[in-house]
């Protein structure tokens, strides 16, 4: 971990930073925020800051947030004298508040939490726990990996996961938001630029590229990156160095590249709107987070998960779910995947009374409720109750083709409920397809 203190280093503060290093973090300073602002420009490997609050900790996160810095800020003060500049600060946005003189486990926790925040991959699904097996597998390797995934199911999660089982993981893990940043600044961020290459450049910036040399960049949501912005990137990825804006001097870099994409991205090839050739360097190993909807058994432990989080960083106890919480939870079809859990949970903590977080603080849009599987399941069995004088032949093809139409298309859901192997259920479909009894049915994939 690198932090970056922000004020004068005396007194307390440099004991903060002592306690810092002691825990095994690389600590470098600036004495106000103009030079903390010029240092994360630089260095753009910065974990955390920590910034006294005499020093002008909202316009420091104002600028950060200008200029897409994405590292959380820590405020520090002393209580009696500094309590104006604390309540400013977490106004801003700061992440957490340190009092100082400064506590060796307050601030050992508080880094821990953060590194736990950025780390945390909690699932329990079998189909998780394939994904994960695969990612282990490919994690030591350099090979630039694709992760594929609908929005809010933890593909940047995952990316960082795949950090951290690498063989970089001592180095730099550097996130840009490919969707969040116009156009026109994108180059910049990325190869970074001289001094005076455009109107506002007043000093040379080292882009991200450069800030994670020796470690691992990820671009998050790379089918929303310019085609033009795509060529630079290719070469970037084919010669391994990149070109600053405004400069003709190349740059080596050694970088273990990730993208991630909630879009198809062979459709987005085959439309015209990606590099065919960018798609295949980044596609050496694509991996694809399942839809939380497609992995119920994760639900409760990521809920109790944020449900612990959450309690502890509102400073209130924590209460497990009730039953019909918990049922509510499950019957949901979570169309915003794991975010949206968070955020739900995140609410009840908030709303909750008593000892348990009840059902009346899940609030969820009734629409998204999936059916029962009691009922689709009574649906199924009374299907076809009338047998008599029907072949056994044509009662099968009715059952299987009702559980399937029950379970939108999914054999693997229909051939479990059926009691049937995947291959067997396949093989009938095919039988039923060709002799044209399959019309107006979604017969659906695996």
């Amino acid at each position: 971990m690198k932090l970056l203190i922000v004020g004068m280093l005396e007194g307390h503060m440099a004991t903060a930073g002592d306690i810092a290093l002691k825990r095994g973090a690389k600590v470098i300073s600036a004495s106000d925020v103009p030079r903390a602002l010029g240092v994360l420009r630089m260095d753009g490997d910065v974990d955390v800051v920590m910034a006294d609050v005499r020093t002008d900790v909202p316009a420091l996160i104002s600028a950060m947030e200008r200029e897409h810095i994405a590292a959380p800020v820590i405020a520090c003060g002393i209580d009696a004298t500094d309590a104006a500049g604390a309540v400013a600060a977490i106004q801003a946005g700061a992440r957490e508040y340190i009092p100082l003189p400064p506590d060796v486990e307050l601030i050992a926790a508080v880094f821990e939490a953060i590194v736990e925040d950025n780390s945390a991959y909690i699932y329990e699904d079998a189909k998780m726990h394939d994904l994960v097996a695969q990612a282990d597998q490919i994690a030591g390797s350099s090979a630039s990996v694709l992760i594929l995934g609908e929005s809010g199911t933890g593909k940047e999660v995952l990316a960082r996961y795949l950090h951290q089982q690498s063989n970089r993981n001592g180095q730099s893990f550097i996130a840009v938001n490919c969707a969040a940043i116009p156009e026109n600044l994108l180059e910049s961020e990325l190869f970074g630029h001289e001094k005076g290459a455009f109107t506002g450049a007043t000093a040379r910036r080292i882009g991200k590229f450069e800030a994670a040399h020796g470690g691992t960049l990820l671009l998050d949501e790379i089918s929303e990156m310019d085609k033009h912005l795509q060529a630079k990137l290719l070469r970037a990825v084919q010669e391994r160095e990149i070109d600053r804006v405004g400069s003709n001097a190349p740059v080596k870099v050694d970088v273990r590249l990730l993208a991630t994409s909630n879009r198809e991205l062979l459709e987005e090839v085959e439309a015209g709107n990606f590099r065919q050739d960018l798609y295949y360097r980044l596609n050496v190993v694509a991996l694809t987070i399942p839809p939380l909807r497609d992995r119920l058994s994760d639900i409760p432990k990521l809920a109790d998960y944020f449900a612990k989080r959450y309690a502890e960083d509102n400073g209130v106890d924590y209460r497990p779910f009730s039953r019909e919480a918990r049922d509510k939870l499950m019957s949901y079809s979570w169309p915003g995947n794991v975010r949206e859990l968070e955020n739900t949970v995140h609410r009840s903590v908030l709303l909750s009374q008593g000892q348990y977080l009840d059902a009346g603080s899940i609030l969820l849009d009734p629409k998204q409720f999936r059916q029962p599987e009691v009922a689709v399941e009574e649906k199924i069995a009374n299907a076809g109750s009338s047998l008599v004088g029907r072949t056994v032949d044509d009662v099968e093809r009715e059952l299987i083709l009702n559980t399937l139409d029950q379970y939108t298309g999914n054999r693997t859901q229909a051939a479990k409920i059926l009691g049937i192997s995947i291959r067997t259920l396949r093989n009938k479909l095919k039988k039923y397809t060709e002799e044209g009894l399959t019309d107006g049915l979604s017969i659906g994939g695996e």
